[in-house]
């Protein structure tokens, strides 16, 4: 007589039911998430800031070429730009690099101004009736009237009295009563009526930002009295202030 084998039969079916659940349990977490993540109920980490990659503003419309004249201590630029190669009429700007990280900024501008009777050149000479085309310092300023309060050192002079008329027929008088030299073929350190010609005499100088006479110039760049009295009283030699002239396609450059 045999013995009934159905309650081993029972007890191996029940432990294989219980291996085969576990096998094939749902999983409940992601398998790509890296170990040790938080929870559903950890706070997250706050988000990290991120940065500015801006680049510091440049000054508009300079070329590389113009931009690499500018000393890298150059914090103060009076930008000319002329309408055209030929054209006595131009406008200024005047810009600032109070914050390198920023970059360069406008402050004052655009004024109206004239140049050179025949506009600009990147080769002047004397008497040729155009303005230098270039980067050039500013650091002297002088005039027949009184010292208004210019923070480069300023010449008051009676010899910078000028009498006649401009090409237009228009009176030159008090032309030069306000005037900064433009370090162009000039000793920097001196009076603006410094006659000092580094390149030589047929290189021309004596060009200055002066006041308007209502014309063009022989070669300097000219604003109305106002603006001349602004900007004497803003260039300052410790922020090493440069002009930067030119026709626009020359400064493109």
């Amino acid at each position: 007589m045999s013995v009934p084998r159905r309650p081993y039969v029972l007890i191996v079916a029940l432990f294989l039911l219980v291996i085969g659940c576990s096998a094939g349990a749902v999983q409940t977490t992601d398998p790509s998430a890296p170990r040790g993540a938080p929870g559903p109920g950890a706070s997250a980490a706050p988000p990290r800031p991120v940065e500015s990659l801006r680049p510091p503003a440049e000054i508009p419309e300079l070329g590389p070429q113009t931009r690499a004249q500018i000393p890298a201590t150059a914090r103060q630029a009076v930008v000319v730009t002329g309408q055209g190669p030929d054209s006595n009429r131009s406008s200024v700007v005047l810009h600032s690099l109070d914050d390198p990280a920023l970059g360069w900024r406008p402050g004052a501008g655009p004024w109206p101004a004239h140049n050179g009777m025949e506009g600009w050149t990147d080769h002047h000479l004397a008497d040729d009736l155009r303005s230098p085309v270039g980067v050039f310092g500013l650091t002297d300023a002088g005039g027949r009237l009184p010292d208004p309060g210019a923070l480069l050192p300023y010449d008051e002079q009676h010899r910078f009295k000028v009498s006649g008329e401009g090409f237009l027929g228009e009176p030159l008088e008090g032309s030069f009563d306000y005037v900064v030299a433009i370090n162009y073929n000039r000793t920097p350190g001196t009076s603006p009526l410094d006659r000092t010609r580094p390149l030589g005499a047929e290189r021309g100088g004596g060009i200055w930002i002066h006041v308007d006479h209502g014309g063009p110039t022989q070669g300097c760049v000219s604003l109305t009295e106002d603006r001349m009295r602004e900007l004497l009283l803003t260039l300052d030699p410790a922020k090493h202030p440069v002009i930067v002239m030119g026709d626009a396609a020359s400064l493109a450059r």
